[in-house]
């Protein structure tokens, strides 16, 4: 406000006027958006100044301008600058003796602006103008926002009155209208009585004061007691159909976020099922790479036992030479015999010694050949308890066929129910629909009673259908809580199965941990003794057999992934079949609403039908009074006429009992 201030002080001094003490003093005590300078005696100046501030002003909400001795120029400065403020809801000119320019400078503020709705006007002198209470008349019946509107004491006439009865025809926003202490006489308030049955807005007229007879007072007050009426049933139908398009908004935008919902938890679940198909794939080709590898190195081993074998019979052919060396070297000895007698001593000492070194070698060769039959017999204990573990897998292989069985067994009965449950729900709902249809029969036959029993019967089937979608709304709800915990059920076994997959991945794992440490020891042997040659192909047969048993466990994981597939299919056809009959319920709640919209323009005609039967009451009401009204005066003419023959009557035999001639007192014709 202090910026308002300053533009005011700035304006007049551009004027070459000094700004007015009172004016900066309210100014400055200017609060919530009122302004108030009634008792102010305002100049030329000051009202150019704050038309001009009141054009762009957005934060004033009332003006209150009575009493302020207001000039003709003043006021038109004042009035003009409002014609552009859009903020302003209340302008009170009480008291300023505004005259004809102050007329037609409100009828031009009617017609322009749009926001002011209480306009206070008492104790003026519009109506004494006739052309410019005219032009203020025009602009009432042009604007669309006026509620209120005061006109006490202001010497409207008939004539006046009979032009505030036009513009009452034309305007649809005047609630309020006050005209006490006018001069509106008989022929001004029957013209206002005559423009109430077209106005449906305003519902209190004062006209105490103006010389109204009783009967038009009445049939005012009567036009006003329907107005209210009307008023308040348009209010109350207005509520009812503000709550009820509310009501409706609520639940579109509920069942739309049900299925946006159910939309989301669908996309997720077949995102969810597709990566596990995917990890499933990863970890099958995983555990396929893995088994290539142990197949790469087993031929490794068979190439490197070959070898060995090679190795082998290379130290044989060796060993032969040296016997063949060793027999050429006795014949020699045999030979050199007889030579080397004084040597033989000698010889026989060094072969001692030879054979005790021999004997210990065969000692210590024995000690290792019985290391190596405990070695062997280790190594058999292993491939038994190897055999034992593939048992245990194979076992568990079967298990898990087994309840994969018993799974598919369920799932097959979760169908069957789910078909029973759609199935009787299409039985509800055409049930539902014979007794709708019965509804609306019953409401045709009984829509040809009064108006009253329509309105009652509409509501009950408001309610009715309230109630079916309340009730279409929690087996929604349930059926998605349903699936809801299918699909965790879903999520919780293709978890175990997850973890059950993960515990055998560890068993092949321990198993070709096991199968390496049998070819490591496999090849120690065949590398120390040549003896354990057979026992290391007795081992490579075990690991053939060891090879088909890892085949016949590809085989079953490949089976057993099939058969996981073959579920994860099943639970699509079954996420697809919800899919269906959640669509299907959902063109049920499009019928419904359908329904809803078509009861809701029966309301509206019927309510347009009682808004005519009403106008037509209405003007049958009007015509009546207006037959009443001519009999009345047709009554008291003939009553006045008979009394007039009454006293002629009476004169002429007192006349005739007196004595005097009947002609001089015959009336004159």
């Amino acid at each position: 406000m202090e910026e308002f201030r300053r533009s005011y002080s700035r304006l007049c001094k551009e004027s070459g006027a000094e700004p007015q003490e009172a004016v900066l003093q309210q100014l400055h005590q200017l609060t919530r958006g009122r302004l108030d300078l009634a008792t102010q005696s305002l100049t030329v100046d000051t009202c150019r100044a704050l038309g001009k501030l009141l054009q762009t002003e957005a934060l004033l909400r009332e003006l209150v301008l009575s009493d302020c001795m207001l000039s003709e120029e003043g006021a038109t400065l004042l009035l003009q600058g409002l014609c552009t403020n859009p903020v302003v809801r209340l302008l009170d000119l009480k008291g300023n003796n505004l005259q004809a320019a102050g007329a037609e400078a409100l009828g031009k503020l009617l017609r322009q602006n749009k926001s002011i709705q209480s306009l206070t006007l008492e104790w003026n002198h519009l109506g004494a103008w006739e052309d410019a209470f005219a032009t203020f008349c025009g602009g009432l019946s042009a604007n669309g926002a006026l509620q209120q509107l005061d006109l006490r004491y202001n010497q409207i006439s008939h004539k006046g009155a009979e032009e505030l009865a036009l513009a009452l025809k034309g305007n649809a926003s005047l609630q309020q209208l006050d005209l006490r202490w006018n001069n509106i006489g008989l022929l001004g308030g029957r013209a206002l009585v005559n423009c109430l049955p077209s106005n449906r807005t305003l519902w209190r007229l004062d006209l105490a004061g103006n010389n109204v007879p009783g009967d038009v007072l009445r049939a005012v007050e009567q036009a006003m007691d329907h107005n209210q009426d009307r008023h308040a049933t348009f209010r109350e139908s207005q509520a009812r159909t503000h709550v009820l398009s509310k009501e409706v908004q609520h639940l579109r935008e509920e069942k739309s976020k049900q299925f946006l919902d159910l939309m989301e938890t669908i996309d997720k679940q077949r995102e969810e099922m597709a990566r596990g198909s995917r990890a499933s794939a990863a970890r099958v080709g995983q555990l396929q790479e893995a088994l290539n590898e142990r197949h790469s190195i087993i031929n490794a081993l068979k190439a490197k036992l070959q070898m060995t074998e090679a190795a082998l019979a290379l130290s044989e052919q060796k060993a032969e030479d040296l016997r063949e060396l060793l027999a050429a070297a006795e014949q020699e000895q045999l030979s050199q015999s007889q030579k080397q007698a004084k040597e033989r001593r000698l010889e026989q000492q060094e072969a001692a010694e030879r054979e005790s070194k021999l004997l210990r070698d065969l000692s210590a060769a024995n000690e290792k050949n019985l290391s190596l039959r405990n070695q062997v017999d280790e190594l058999e204990r292993k491939v038994k308890s190897q055999q034992e573990q593939l048992f245990l897998t194979r076992q568990e292989l079967t298990n898990t066929s087994a309840e994969l069985k018993i799974r598919a067994v369920q799932a097959e009965e979760r169908l069957d129910m789910e078909k029973r449950r759609s199935r009787q729900s299409l039985e509800d709902a055409e049930n539902l629909r014979l007794k709708e249809v019965e509804h609306m029969t019953r409401h045709l036959e009984e829509s040809e009673r009064a108006m009253q029993e329509r309105v009652q019967r509409l509501e009950a089937t408001r309610l009715s259908l309230e109630e079916e979608l309340s009730r279409v709304k929690a087996e929604a709800l349930s059926q998605r809580s349903q699936a809801e915990e299918e699909l965790i059920k879903a999520r919780s076994q293709a978890h175990r199965e997850e973890q059950h997959l993960a515990h055998l991945e560890d068993k092949l794992r321990l198993l070709t941990l096991a199968r390496d440490e049998a070819q490591g020891a496999c090849l120690q042997q065949q590398q120390k003794v040549v003896e354990a040659q057979a026992r290391a192909g007795q081992l490579s047969l075990q690991v053939d057999g060891l090879q088909r048993r890892l085949e016949e466990l590809q085989q079953e994981l490949s089976n057993k992934d099939q058969e996981k597939v073959a579920e994860v299919n099943r639970v699509r056809v079954e996420l697809q079949e919800q899919n269906g009959r959640l669509q299907a319920e959902l063109t049920a709640q499009e019928a419904l609403r359908e329904k809803v919209a078509a009861l809701e323009r029966q309301l509206k005609v019927l309510a347009r039908d009682h808004r005519e039967a009403l106008r037509d009451r209405e003007s049958e009401n009007a015509s009546l009074r207006e037959k009443l009204r001519l009999r009345e005066a047709e009554i008291a003419r003939v009553r006045d006429e008979e009394a007039q023959r009454a006293s002629l009557l009476q004169s002429a035999v007192l006349a005739y009992v007196q004595g005097a001639p009947p002609r001089a007192l015959s009336p004159p014709k």
